[in-house]
């Protein structure tokens, strides 16, 4: 594998390792930012104006109100919608 930006020749395994090894205290790092929700959510969908132009906002919503994620989309479909998840 070509890191691209450097011309570096990096192998998967040495990937594998990196991530073995840093992911755990990556992730003690961003658990602090990370809210804890529960496991009822909904999916809500408006239409906003951003920039001038109007948009579809789809949100994943847990039951304390708090957004787990959200997708913005120039169409309304079942596609978009999914994207969200």
């Amino acid at each position: 594998m070509k890191c691209w930006k450097r011309g570096l020749n990096i192998s998967p395994s040495t990937i594998y390792r990196w991530v073995q090894h840093y992911g755990p205290e990556i992730r003690k790092k961003v658990s602090y930012f990370v809210k804890s929700t529960n496991s009822s959510w909904y999916l809500d969908e408006t239409y906003i104006k951003v920039k001038g132009k109007w948009l579809y906002l789809y949100r994943a919503i847990d039951s304390n109100k708090n957004t787990i994620d959200f997708y913005l989309s120039k169409t309304r479909n079942h596609k978009a919608a999914k994207l969200c998840l």
